[in-house]
């Protein structure tokens, strides 16, 4: 399929053309229930120019050596990590409790669960190890859209690797062009998707895992085009949520719907074909008119992977820079917290709608720019225990917290922050951060997310061979199968 603007405009002036009736034509559809009503289901192919078949096309084409050398190593990179955040939230009560509830509903064992001893069947295995992989606020994000790209799409892969036998260079490849889906429907609909209250995670996370799982099992163009039609039907996941467990669920589902959708699509299972633009599509019905270009436009020639950052806090991603600016005044001025008398944090109005509110738990932490900011100043550090519910009830952490303030700044750009601290002796100093660390700008190293998984590990799975773990992603791609890798990532 050729990677050029065309794609998009045939897509629109199909798109506009659908207005007057169902899309597609009634026509399509009657042959759809015709074919259910007479006898074994039958595929139908998408609509020519659709969103879907423009995908289903794009994945099905691919090929592992078709992908650039970077962004085969970054897929590696992404799979790395989250195999440390999942490990890291292995015995979190939280995760803890919910594996006591799949055990006792799952089917038969077929998958690992990443961190813990416990089998699952390959849904409820998808669904776990979505979960524990975004639990700790740790996982990465697509910077243009703030998606968490890889707790969706990866869990649904090892899952179905390790039931089926399928190699690491094909979970690699699959993965690769999951995230691509989900992040180009990310980008369509963005800022205004989010704004709007949806959690963009979750809902574009499982049109990634449909389309990455249908390259998994090998499904043809017309097939995974179904696949992620199927997908738009099980869109869901609100912003409200972030603070509770209910989003860890939201992307849970995400990763084992995308995944049931493939399963679906490999039986015969059909979609709308522009269940994506159509008139009454996904995207009109989340209340958006979606951007074309950015769903098919050079397709193969630009790679969203690669637009992935990788987080050295265990918190929302708008509060790095305040997490920097914190330390380089702590730093410098070889501040306690008893030097301090108040703190202002500017910034962006996103950072104060995401991250200006009170904290009653540790999720509330997570995404708070008062917690932060003491867990530097009372702590001296910002990870996993500083955002656990021990450090956010801690008297001297909850009476720092209300010695910050925060406001907006409209001059500073998005990620960006500046900390004014005020010094009981009277001194007023302050900085400010443009790029924080994990950001493009300042990125990860591969030594660096190598010593995030081992820290990780220490917390969550102290018993796993971590070492020989990391080895064992870093050579994925010559795997014949994944049971070694998932052996290295349980206890012994």
């Amino acid at each position: 399929m050729p990677a050029d603007g065309s794609i998009a405009a045939r897509l629109r002036g199909a798109e506009f053309s659908a207005h007057s009736g169902f899309v597609g034509g009634n026509g399509i559809l009657h042959r759809e229930m015709s074919a259910r009503d007479g006898g074994p289901m039958q595929r139908s192919n998408p609509a020519m120019n659709s969103v879907t078949s423009c995908w289903g096309d794009f994945v099905a084409r691919s090929h592992w050596s078709d992908l650039p050398a970077s962004v085969q190593h970054e897929a590696k990179r992404s799979i790395l990590n989250i195999f440390g955040t999942s490990l890291g939230a292995a015995n979190h009560p939280d995760f803890a409790s919910l594996m006591r509830l799949l055990a006792a509903i799952a089917g038969p064992p077929q998958a690992a669960v990443i961190g813990r001893r416990e089998r699952l069947d390959i849904l409820n295995a998808a669904f776990a190890n979505a979960v524990a992989a975004n639990l700790l606020e740790f996982d990465d994000t697509h910077l243009d859209t703030v998606i968490h790209p890889s707790a969706p799409v990866a869990p649904p892969l090892f899952a179905l690797a390790g039931q089926r036998g399928l190699s690491g260079a094909e979970i690699l490849h699959a993965f690769v062009l999951g995230v691509e889906i989900e992040c180009r429907l990310g980008n369509s609909v963005s800022p205004h998707h989010y704004a709007r209250g949806w959690h963009i995670t979750a809902t574009c996370g499982v049109f990634g895992a449909a389309a990455a799982s249908a390259k998994l099992i090998g499904l043809d163009a017309a097939s995974t085009a179904h696949a992620i039609g199927i997908a738009a039907s099980q869109s869901a996941g609100i912003a409200e949520s972030l603070p509770t467990g209910a989003k860890n669920v939201g992307i849970g589902n995400s990763a084992r719907n995308g995944l049931l959708a493939a399963l679906l699509a490999e039986l015969g299972y059909t979609a709308a074909p522009r269940a994506i633009e159509g008139a009454q599509g996904w995207a009109r019905a989340v209340g958006e008119e979606p951007k074309l270009d950015m769903l098919t436009g050079g397709l193969g020639e630009s790679w969203q992977l690669t637009r992935n950052a990788y987080k050295p806090y265990p918190c929302g991603i708008v509060l790095h820079s305040v997490i920097d600016a914190c330390f380089e005044l702590r730093n410098q001025h070889a501040l306690a917290a008893t030097d301090i008398a108040a703190v202002t944090v500017a910034g962006h109005p996103l950072l104060l709608a995401r991250a200006d509110r009170p904290v009653n738990n540790e999720r509330d932490a997570k995404i708070s720019i008062h917690h932060s900011v003491a867990a530097v100043f009372v702590f001296g550090a910002a990870g996993v225990r500083e955002y656990s519910e021990a450090a956010v009830m801690d008297p001297a952490v909850g009476a720092f917290r209300r010695r910050v303030r925060a406001e907006v700044d409209d001059t500073l750009a998005v990620g960006a922050a500046r900390v004014v601290v005020q010094t009981t002796a009277g001194k007023r100093l302050g900085t400010q951060v443009v790029h924080a660390r994990g950001s493009l700008e300042l990125p990860m190293t591969d030594a660096r997310i190598e010593q995030k998984v081992r820290a990780l590990a220490s917390i969550g799975c102290p018993g796993c061979d971590v070492d020989r773990m990391i080895d064992a992603v870093w050579g994925l791609d010559l795997a014949d199968d994944v049971h070694t890798l998932m052996r290295l990532a349980v206890a012994r």
